[in-house]
């Protein structure tokens, strides 16, 4: 599907000196219909953090491990196999956005699902604290760079979404930024304009739109881990040496801020799920079944998608079988 015009119903309420008005139905591209599973987040800004499941929500929640592992299988090489059409086919690229709280598995999810793609045909970035030339950027900048190519799948591991998530848990980090709206009162404390988050979700948004009409397939996930298996995830990098190297302090800061997160991540999602590109929460408690339903949302994505081997026209096709003759014809 090359993509189509859809008409996006939405609802904007002002209020003025008592008087309500209200506007809606813009017009927006989207590459394709998106896949509809239990984990798709709705594009009406209806969304309450409390109501998404960790657990599993389907039947295959029941499947044994190994089961669960052997589906797996089946996606990762059928992915394997979209991708290298993707990559020959040049009309279009995949752009994967991962988001989650600590221990939810982002990393060993993206390992697991990317396993058996060409390593030729996928960019991962990851987007830690932004460095002095960043901040010198907008908030958008470093994202736009790492950007895949035509045919490419680039995966973002944590992503602008951070500049609307940890940033605004923590808004002191704004002001390295040194962005308008955004001030520091003499004892410390951080004042940001009432607009300010309000014009970002507008950017990301318009920025996501843009990206599709360039033929980029933006899919992003929320692995959605409760607080309880996080504990226990946290405990197993104190306890088990192997995994000590993944254990940090501040993880434990970030928890103690998880009504904040949850809180951000609502107002995330209900801004930013847009039909050109969906969020999906994936239950991330139980690791093979989120891996599995991570693998078959995207799958099922590229196949919507359809990417094909080229066809060669009359004059290609002549100059194959010119180069066959000079072949065949060697000594």
């Amino acid at each position: 599907m090359s993509g189509r015009i859809i008409l996006l119903l939405t609802k904007i309420i002002r209020q003025d000196a008592g008087t309500t008005t209200e506007s809606a139905a813009v017009m927006a591209f989207t590459l394709i219909d998106p896949i509809t599973n239990p984990f798709l987040l709705p594009f009406d800004g209806r969304l309450s953090m409390r109501a998404l499941s960790t657990s599993p929500v389907d039947k295959d929640g029941a499947l044994p491990k190994d089961e669960l592992k052997e589906r797996l299988q089946v996606q990762v090489e059928a992915l394997h196999d979209l991708q290298r059409k993707l990559f020959a086919d040049k009309r279009f690229s995949v752009l994967l956005i991962f988001q989650a709280l600590d221990a939810a598995g982002k990393d060993s999810t993206i390992r697991h699902v990317m396993t058996g793609v060409n390593p030729a045909g996928v960019s991962e970035t990851s987007f830690g604290r932004p460095t002095s030339t960043e901040l010198d950027q907008d908030f958008l900048w470093r994202a736009v760079a790492a950007l895949p190519a035509k045919g490419k799948i680039g995966i973002f591991n944590r992503s602008y979404y951070e500049e609307v998530l940890t940033v605004r848990v923590n808004q002191e980090l704004l002001l390295p930024q040194r962005v308008p709206g955004v001030s520091e009162h003499p004892d410390g404390t951080v004042e940001v304009d009432v607009q300010f988050w309000e014009d970002r979700f507008t950017a990301i948004a318009a920025h996501e739109q843009y990206l599709a009409r360039q033929g980029v397939l933006v899919l992003k996930f929320f692995l959605n881990v409760s607080r309880e298996e996080q504990k226990q995830r946290l405990l197993s990098r104190i306890d088990k040496a192997r995994k000590n190297w993944k254990f940090e302090a501040g993880d434990l800061d970030t928890r103690d801020q998880w009504p904040a997160y949850e809180a951000a991540y609502e107002d995330v999602f209900s801004r930013t799920a847009k039909p050109w590109a969906p969020w999906y929460a994936i239950p991330a408690d139980s690791k093979p079944y989120m891996r599995l339903k991570v693998a078959e949302t995207i799958v099922a994505a590229m196949e919507r998608l359809n990417p094909s081997w080229p066809e060669l026209d009359d004059v290609e096709k002549a100059g194959l079988e010119a180069a066959r003759t000079r072949l065949t014809s060697e000594d």
